[in-house]
């Protein structure tokens, strides 16, 4: 009976760790999904980001599912800004753009995204999680790339209008850390350049964490990556898979990414396992000391994960469902030191 529970826990840690089931860029190509031309007439209603109920996570109402990872949490001196990935995945839906107000919709966000993502940067700041309606995830898919552009515009459009809100009326001159997986980090990209490259807010970004998308250094003129674990000001990204393993679409979507070490947070190619402070695991549990890490261009390889029945992570290439999980307590640590390292650098 304990076997069958750990080889239930490891197959849907294969299948997203709770978080997007199925998930993996490889595979678009081969993807065949419902769709309807985009109408104007079948969007969803839009978030109205005055109200409560337009965001998944505020400071002060945490939803259950992210306490019991992160306990008790007080007010704090800086402010996170999460983007969560895409969550709109059946192939017989054909909607374009997800319904922030449906039951499901919502449930998905909180106790996949939220909990298992999210949490790992809730200790470093006040937590903002605008809900959007975000594309389905055909929009990567050709032809549906095109004939979803608006669906894309859209989702990016509720982003932006939550940011603006939250700048004025949740930030209150703290320092920003954004914080993003997948399409909510194409997403961000998009709000740094519009927000920060460049403009006097840049002084106050701790980090902006844009994992899981390919981040190309000319994306931006004045953002740079970040390259030692205690600097501010710039970004960090990566695309995790196996060791030795290559997308299909790796000149595409891979080749020529920045690539950060989620373990070390500097230049080097290389992490061992004595590094890694822990991934958080299906059954919630940090499990330290898991993982290697190898840098190549556009990819981060891991090995094999070190954790209950990992046998069966063995037989899969992407862990792009699990970019954030992977290295979630070095996040968490390394959010906290970058706060700490902006305070130190602004002491008035």
């Amino acid at each position: 009976m304990k076997n069958l529970f750990l080889l239930i826990m490891t197959t849907a840690f294969l299948n997203g760790c709770s978080i997007v089931k199925n998930y993996s860029l490889n595979a678009f190509t081969s993807s065949k999904y419902k769709s309807v031309p985009f109408s104007e007439k079948d969007i969803p209603d839009s978030p109205d980001y005055s109200m409560d109920n337009s965001w998944a996570v505020l400071p002060l109402k945490y939803p259950k599912s992210l306490t019991k990872i992160i306990g008790k949490t007080e007010p704090n001196n800086a402010a996170v800004f999460f983007v969560y990935p895409t969550l709109l995945l059946d192939k017989e839906d054909d909607s374009w753009n997800s319904d922030i107000y449906k039951k499901q919709i919502r449930e998905d966000v909180i106790n996949k995204a939220v909990k298992y993502q999210a949490s790992a940067w809730a200790s470093s700041g006040d937590l903002y999680v605008p809900f959007y309606r975000q594309a389905h995830i055909r929009i990567f898919t050709s032809p549906y790339e095109k004939l979803g552009i608006k669906a894309w515009e859209l989702a990016y459009s509720d982003l932006k209008k939550a940011f603006v809100y939250f700048l004025k009326h949740h930030r209150k001159n703290r320092p920003i850390i954004i914080a993003s997986h997948s399409q909510g980090a194409i997403h961000a990209k998009k709000l740094l350049q519009e927000f920060f490259d460049g403009t006097d807010l840049q002084d106050d970004l701790v980090a902006a964490y844009l994992v899981g998308a390919q981040i190309k250094i000319n994306d931006f003129k004045y953002l740079k990556p970040l390259e030692s674990q205690f600097e501010t000001g710039g970004y960090v990204s990566w695309n995790t898979y196996k060791k030795n393993r290559y997308p299909k679409k790796y000149d595409k979507w891979f080749k020529g990414g920045v690539v950060t070490n989620p373990v070390s947070w500097d230049l080097k190619l290389t992490s061992n396992k004595s590094e890694h402070l822990g991934l958080l695991y299906i059954d919630d549990e940090i499990y330290p000391q898991s993982v290697e890490v190898f840098k190549t261009d556009g990819i981060l390889w891991t090995s094999v994960p070190k954790v209950p029945n990992s046998i069966f992570l063995s037989f899969i290439k992407s862990y792009h469902y699990a970019d954030i999980n992977l290295f979630w307590a070095d996040i968490q640590k390394n959010s906290n030191d970058r706060v700490d390292a902006w305070y130190n650098k602004n002491k008035l």
